[in-house]
């Protein structure tokens, strides 16, 4: 009896037909869900003749549906199969061999051919990488951007919502550190440091990193709305004891030089975020303006305290604003603010 005929409604012909005719599908499905709806359907059927005389052959074709499915639904086993059918496939990669982002999303069917050009032009127009510009233009939201850099990078897509990084490893990463490179930190895992990114890391973050930590490092994939609003969470002010801000890195491969942990006032002004420079600007107002309002003070009093003038130390202390002034506006503007 022919199963394929009888069972599924084959039409005579080539024998063991090919995976795409024997789940039923379209020649060259890309669609995996698809596939599998088809498969989880002739699987049902054919259940149905899995006791009785029939029982052998169905428990064969069972395994025969089981295999085609299995390959179609994997991306790389899928390709070299329909190559073997003939498929021709466009070689559109990027210089490193990958499919570009603006190709995963077409593929995906998230944007048309025409819109990938619309988006190109308008990535190059107003300097935008294509990722931001998809996302600016609003033909996708910033996830799927995301995920489809990440596929295009080969790394791995993490909702940061879902996940939970390790004190011990936000610790070890000052918080200008983190906002310059919109990085975070979240655990060593089989001996690999776990790092969230927008983008492919530069190699020079990827080399300070191995050298806090003392492992190489595995970037993954966040929005970039994610990584700022986890930054400003796990890095609000006080939540965290800062490593060093500085790891010295020699051309020989670098060693960290030692330095344990660094209290605030005590990093370059270069070094601090963009609210901690605000903060130490603010500061250093302040001593200059103390540093002429105090020695003025007693000038001041005497008109509503004649008495003072009993005291020539007091009622000639203002004298002292030519020694504060120069003395503190020099210590704020060539160390305070440096």
């Amino acid at each position: 009896m022919d199963v394929y005929k009888e069972w599924l409604g084959i039409p005579e012909g080539e024998r063991p037909p090919d995976h795409y005719t024997l789940l039923r599908c379209v020649q060259f499905e890309d669609d995996p869900e698809k596939i599998r709806a088809h498969y989880k359907k002739l699987n049902a059927h054919v259940r149905t003749y899995a006791t009785g005389q029939y029982s052998e052959q169905s428990q064969d074709l069972l395994n025969e549906l089981a295999k085609a499915m299995l390959c179609l639904t994997d991306p790389e086993r899928k390709r070299d199969y329909d190559e073997s059918l003939g498929r021709e496939f466009a070689p559109e990669l990027d210089e490193f061999g990958r499919l570009p982002l603006l190709d995963v999303l077409v593929e995906q069917g998230h944007i048309s051919r025409d819109q990938k050009k619309e988006v190109e032009d308008f990535a190059e127009r107003r300097g935008l990488s294509e990722r931001d510009a998809v996302v600016q233009m609003k033909l996708v939201n910033a996830t799927t951007a995301a995920q489809a850099l990440a596929r295009q990078l080969g790394f791995t897509y993490v909702d940061l919502e879902d996940m939970l990084p390790e004190d011990s490893a936000l610790d070890m990463v000052p918080k200008n550190l983190v906002k310059r490179h919109s990085i975070l930190p979240l655990f060593v895992d089989d001996d690999r440091l776990l790092v969230a990114c927008v983008d492919n890391p530069e190699h020079e973050l990827e080399e300070e990193l191995r050298l806090r930590f003392g492992v190489p490092v595995r970037p993954v994939l966040a929005t970039p709305r994610a990584i700022n609003q986890a930054i400003a969470k796990y890095y609000a002010p006080g939540a965290r004891d800062e490593a060093v801000a500085n790891v010295n890195v020699s051309t020989g491969g670098g060693k960290k030089k030692s330095g344990g942990k660094a209290k605030e006032p005590a990093k370059a002004f270069s070094e601090l975020s963009d609210d901690e420079k605000q903060q130490r600007k603010n500061l250093g107002i302040l001593f200059m303006c103390w540093a002429f309002v105090v020695p003025m003070l007693p000038l001041v009093l005497r008109g509503f305290v004649p008495q003072l003038l009993a005291y020539p130390v007091i009622a000639n202390a203002w004298y002292l604003v030519f020694l504060t002034m120069p003395v503190t506006v020099w210590w704020v503007t060539q160390k305070y603010w440096k």
